[in-house]
């Protein structure tokens, strides 16, 4: 089945890219991903894999407790780029 339009991913071979902010709010809050992993509750490898922004697939609630130990928004931390 073939989806045409302006935005389909089908056609539009270029559809942008998500770029993770994580490092640089961390550093604004004064939070280290020890402390980010201790505060929300799971392992530094995580804390360590939203630092360095190596992210193929986000656990929503994993996302809610990251924003809520670093008091910022979703579009704090996640930008997209077309």
């Amino acid at each position: 089945m073939r989806v045409d339009g302006e935005n389909s991913i089908i056609v539009r071979k270029d559809y942008g890219k998500i770029h993770f902010c994580f490092k640089e709010v961390m550093a604004q809050k004064g939070i280290n991903r020890n402390q980010l992993a201790k505060r929300a509750g799971f392992r530094f490898e995580v804390a360590d894999r939203f630092y360095q922004g190596k992210l193929e697939r986000i656990d929503v609630d994993v996302l809610a407790r990251v924003c809520y130990v670093l008091g910022c928004s979703i579009a704090d931390v996640m930008k997209y780029e077309r």
